[in-house]
């Protein structure tokens, strides 16, 4: 009985970790596009050096994930869950790595372009950290009724996305030496949308955790 008890605990300990790992992710996007709008590099080059500590911090929960299954030896649902915790820190790994791509732009722009920038990044940035609030709350108390909410917030980032490309195309029409402003805030647009994405990756995890089918949200 103590031992079943003892992997519940380690079971919550593991949800509070990704917990705090998303977070961490969100705070990643949001100063990017800080940085972005700001012309802040020293805070772009935090934002890429915090990214180690989300890939170090996906690591200690993979070892984790994999130390419980060689202990436990869990069967059906517990053993899904944990499946699905190494499918949710990947994501959120990826979602880091988008915010970090960011800040790279951030660096490549340098603190010079004079460039008025899309004002659409802003409320796809809003969106996305919307929508993974909207995750973490879905995955915390596991409830596919929020997690399915996903899907129409994805479209909204999706339609913005479209919109920044086509502007930023128009603006190479007109003025081709702004091609590598154009490209580096087209990356960004990019980066953002694929965040989001792998939020809806999340939602899909936490519908096939509590009801054990394959649903995609990004359709």
């Amino acid at each position: 009985m103590r031992s079943r008890e003892q992997f519940h605990s380690e079971l919550k300990e593991l949800d509070n970790d990704i917990i705090r790992l998303a977070k961490r992710a969100n705070k990643g996007l949001k100063e990017s596009i800080d940085a972005l709008f700001n012309q802040d590099i020293n805070l772009a080059k935090n934002i890429v050096n915090d990214d180690k500590l989300i890939d170090k911090e996906e690591a200690a929960i993979n070892d984790k994930v994999i130390l419980l299954i060689a202990k436990q030896q869990p069967v059906a649902t517990d053993l899904r869950r944990l499946i699905i915790a190494l499918r949710i820190v990947t994501d959120i790994e990826r979602m880091g790595d988008n915010a970090k791509n960011i800040a790279k732009s951030t660096i490549r722009l340098g603190s010079h372009y004079q460039t008025e920038l899309p004002m659409e990044l802003l409320t796809m940035r809003d969106t996305t950290l919307i929508m993974l609030e909207t995750a973490i709350s879905a995955f915390q108390n596991e409830d596919i009724s929020v997690a399915q909410k996903l899907a129409e917030m994805d479209d909204k980032v999706d339609k913005l996305y479209k919109q920044v490309v086509t502007d930023m195309l128009s603006k190479t029409a007109i003025n081709s030496e702004q091609i590598q402003y154009v490209m580096q805030i087209a990356f960004c647009a990019r980066y953002i949308e694929r965040f989001a994405d792998h939020i809806t990756n999340i939602g899909e995890s936490i519908l096939f955790l509590v009801k054990g089918e394959i649903v995609d949200l990004n359709d």
